[in-house]
């Protein structure tokens, strides 16, 4: 559990680091217009977006309030895997070291 951890923490920080740089350097509208004008852009978003909607899905199952998973899912298709590195790593500290309350939340 410790090495998932780890992995999670390292998630945040990288997430950090690029959503700041996309913010401060890039031009989130230009650029996200360009990059949907390409082939490979709208493949690369529909990809992004299933594997968020899949990551959104798994907390949706394992939150207790659903409100709470509505917020989750929203910080998940809005900040990307910053949110669902935070989620994660927030999960392993609440499952105390058990791995089924870490996949399964409510229904462990």
């Amino acid at each position: 559990m410790r090495i998932a951890k780890i992995v999670a923490l390292l998630g945040i920080l990288a997430m950090t680091a690029v959503l700041i740089y996309g913010f401060t350097v890039g031009d989130f509208l230009g650029e996200g217009g360009r990059l949907l004008a390409m082939p490979w852009g709208i493949v690369s978003m529909v990809d992004l977006y299933t594997g968020f909607t899949l990551f959104s899905a798994w907390i949706i199952y394992r939150e207790k309030s659903l409100p709470v998973a509505i917020l989750w899912t929203i910080a998940m298709m809005t900040l990307g895997f910053f949110a669902g590195s935070l989620y994660a790593f927030l999960a392993l500290q609440a499952s105390g070291g058990d791995w089924r309350k870490f996949w399964l939340g409510k229904h462990a």
